[in-house]
């Protein structure tokens, strides 16, 4: 009978949230979301739009180094077809050892580039493969935004949603990787990671296979594309820990982790290049998720065997397994500090913020550590807008918004040990900015004015009451439900039948199943409390301020990116005294020279640098690049760089090199030439080979110059000797001597320069290209026969 008085009392609850429910759509709630719908199609439009600017100052043209390689790769797919490109051997790279391309790239940025052109080509769209390349990273950017909207929606509400698409559509932290032109593998991971999150939000959230399966998607399309998957493989784990360990452990949170983590391990292991590594022991980046699935299985073990064992002997069973879990950590401690785990590799202590002591990983500017300004310009007022969006977090703590807790501090500290991580912190610090602007302009413009804040309370009292007449009738309805029950198990005598003990006991039922539901309610729902109203002064002084703060906010981003992160490094401009633009395309000029005046099997010796551009523009095969897969390789032609001609023409005839290119930047001030680098391959070759000494190359100050006073080791390089050939005859600024370089600004210490082995075969217009080629042997010209 108690039973039967709650599922009444449920029901007649259910009628009126129906009820209220269909009173609450209404023709002004479908007009917010058809204005909705419009805000975010111009978000959309303005994430594309202002990613242009380098396609509108100079060219559709590819930018940086890296994305030469995609774009090479991408043109082999689109022509030879997948199954080639997956066995595709390029010789033309690491001579004399080549690479394996199909299984040692994360292929996800060329399959979306191959889909898309195909796709527009059957929509009879004939638009060539590079200009898909170039606008990819400005059509990703409008599906992250939108994937931005959904993960704060799901996190918040709509209103915040906009905030952080917004937000995000233009902030600099990731517009340095998406501008149009930027083809590289971040321009679609980071839409994958965001709608990753999403949807895994929205599987902890309701608990179906179905979203569960959806995360495992999109993290397989994340690792398809760069291999910042593993943030996601240990956040992920990190919520679930965090979640368990705060007493929040549901069937929801067990059936969005099992089905992630089981199909989208499987899916992952179809990359080639990851291959087994989520489950083997020497990756001890996966090891964290696998650990996590098998506590999720104890925990749930016990969770069903302490419904099943009296209370005494649960006791026990738990002091016992948490004994063993403390003695079986404690032995993976020491045997990972013994080295007999390979869970302390040197890969990851860098990834945990350990300095790296690898001479060619900290010779890349994107490996340093970020300094706090670099945090301001990327991000600007966000910075300070994220502190309240984490404040509203902890006031209204759901099991959402603690995994967006765990994503800022975790990004936070990965992006403060390397800058080219501040990509990974900029999604959510939009997303905990969108969230903070919504909340403090709801709070401020609530105005309290006069006689409508009157009305308005009025209204809300008026609520009140009728809540409290709905909640006295249904509490009516479920006593008298309950005296007749009484009395009719009493044989119908009496009439306090409803007042026995089966009719407590059946409200205490109710009362408890409401606290249960709240409970669960509460977990995954935001509770709000009504606004208080703030005076007219108050309100508009704050709305004020965020409306000058946004301004500011867009002219920031709109300066940075079309000076900062809108120049092409293969193109470069300079703005002369009168206002007048120079262009600098001598890049495009020396590898279109190496493509029509040497022979198709040659072979370049460059610094790594350069190694995929000689590669997909100049059609070459190279010693070396980018991918700096074989530390060993690379400092060997860093030892034939550092010494003199006559010590390094025998690693050069060694590797079989016909031309030796560097980049000087001399004559005009390029500061990204070989000589500024030129002390990264000193640093390089001297871990390889003994006899090259950094100390050798300073002068008697301890400085490195390339002046008088710099070394005969310094001036006798191969390197210096390259550059500066010919310099020394050079007029380069009004009123400063024969050799001066402007980059260095100094006069240059050996003017007479003379080679042997090598000569002088192409200098590009503003001498930022030089090319040498490698004279023939005399014995070996003596040799061929003559017919």
């Amino acid at each position: 009978d108690s039973a039967t008085a709650v599922m009444d009392a449920k029901r007649a609850q259910t009628g009126s949230m129906k009820q209220k429910a269909g009173k609450g759509i209404s023709k002004t709630e479908a007009a917010l979301g058809v204005f909705e719908g419009l805000i975010l199609f111009l978000i959309c439009i303005l994430a594309f739009s202002t990613r242009l600017f380098s396609v509108l100052r100079y060219e559709s043209v590819i930018h940086e180094f890296d994305p030469y390689f995609n774009f090479r790769s991408t043109k082999y797919l689109v022509s030879e077809g997948f199954y080639e490109f997956h066995n595709w051997f390029d010789n033309r790279s690491w001579w004399p050892l080549g690479r394996y391309i199909g299984g040692t790239v994360y292929p996800g940025l060329m399959f979306t580039a191959a889909i898309g052109y195909h796709l527009l080509h059957a929509l009879r769209f004939t638009v060539e493969i590079r200009n898909v390349c170039v606008m990819l990273a400005p059509f990703m950017s409008m599906m992250t935004s939108l994937a931005t909207f959904f993960l704060t929606t799901e996190l918040w509400d709509s209103s915040a949603g906009l905030y952080a698409a917004a937000f995000i559509s233009i902030v600099p932290g990731y517009i340095s990787r998406s501008v149009a032109g930027s083809y590289d593998n971040e321009a679609c991971a980071i839409f994958a990671m965001i709608f990753t999150f999403a949807c895994w939000v929205r599987a902890v959230k309701r608990g179906t296979i179905f979203w569960g399966a959806m995360a495992a998607f999109a993290y397989f399309y994340m690792v398809l594309s760069w291999g910042g998957y593993i943030f996601l493989i240990n956040l992920i784990p990190l919520h679930v820990i965090a979640l368990m360990l705060c007493g929040r452990y549901s069937n929801k949170l067990y059936v969005a982790y099992c089905t992630f983590y089981i199909l989208g391990t499987l899916l992952s292991m179809h990359v080639q290049f990851v291959s087994f590594q989520p489950v083997s022991i020497n990756s001890p980046e996966h090891m964290g998720a696998f650990g996590v699935f098998g506590l999720l299985q104890l925990y749930t073990y016990f969770y069903w065997i302490k419904s099943m064992v009296s209370e005494k002997q649960f006791k026990y069973l738990l002091r016992m397994a948490i004994l063993g879990a403390v003695g079986l950590f404690a032995m993976v401690v020491l045997a990972a500090l013994s080295g007999r785990v390979p869970f302390l590799t040197a890969r990851f202590k860098a990834l945990l913020g350990s300095t790296s002591n690898i001479a060619i990983v900290k010779s890349v500017s994107e490996h340093q550590p970020s300094s706090w300004t670099t945090f301001f310009f990327d991000m600007q007022c966000l910075v300070a807008l994220v502190p309240v969006g984490l404040y509203f977090c902890f006031m209204h703590l759901t099991d959402a918004n603690i995994f967006i807790i765990l994503y800022t501090v975790t990004a936070m500290y990965f992006s403060s040990i390397m800058v080219r991580l501040v990509l990974v912190l900029a999604p959510v610090v939009c997303v905990m900015a969108g969230i903070g602007a919504s909340e403090t302009m709801k709070n401020y413009s609530n105005i309290k004015w006069g006689g409508a804040s009157k009305k308005k309370s009025a209204a809300a009292q008026q609520e009140e009451e009728e809540e409290e007449e709905e909640e006295k009738e249904l509490a009516k309805k479920t006593s008298k439900r309950g005296k007749k029950a009484g009395d009719k198990k009493n044989g119908g005598g009496g009439g306090g039948g409803g007042k026995g003990p089966k009719s407590d006991k059946g409200k205490e039922i109710l009362e408890k199943l409401k606290r249960k539901q709240q409970r669960m309610i509460n977990g995954n729902k935001i509770i709000r409390t009504e606004k208080k109203p703030v005076t007219f002064l108050t309100g508009m002084m704050v709305t004020i301020a965020l409306l000058i703060l946004f301004y500011f906010y867009t002219i920031h981003c709109t300066w940075v990116t079309s000076i900062a992160y809108s120049s092409p490094s293969i193109v470069l401009a300079a703005v002369n005294g009168d206002g007048s633009k120079t262009v600098f395309d001598d890049f495009r000029e020396a590898y279109q020279w190496l493509k029509f005046n040497t022979d198709p099997d040659c072979r370049v010796m460059s610094w790594w640098d350069y190694g995929y551009q000689i590669t997909a523009m100049g059609n070459r095969t190279v010693i070396v690049d980018n991918n700096t897969r074989n530390n060993t390789h690379i400092a060997r032609v860093g030892y034939a760089m550092a010494s003199p001609e006559e010590r390094s023409i025998k690693v050069i005839r060694e590797l079989d090199v016909d031309y030796v290119l560097v980049v000087f930047g001399g004559k005009i001030g390029y500061s990204s030439d070989d000589i500024n680098k030129f002390l990264w391959m000193v640093r390089i070759s001297g871990g390889i080979f003994p006899e090259v000494v950094e100390a050798e190359y300073y002068n008697a100050q301890g400085m490195y110059t390339v002046d008088r006073s710099a070394t005969s080791t310094m001036t006798n390089s191969l390197m210096y000797s390259m550059c500066y050939y010919r310099f020394g005859d050079m007029m380069t600024q009004y009123g400063r001597p024969t050799g001066f370089d402007r980059t260095r600004n100094t006069e240059i210490g050996k003017k007479d320069i003379s080679f042997r082995y090598l000569e002088e075969a192409f200098t590009s217009e503003h001498w930022m290209v030089r090319i040498y080629r490698v004279k023939k042997e005399p014995e070996m010209d003596e040799y061929i026969p003559v017919i």
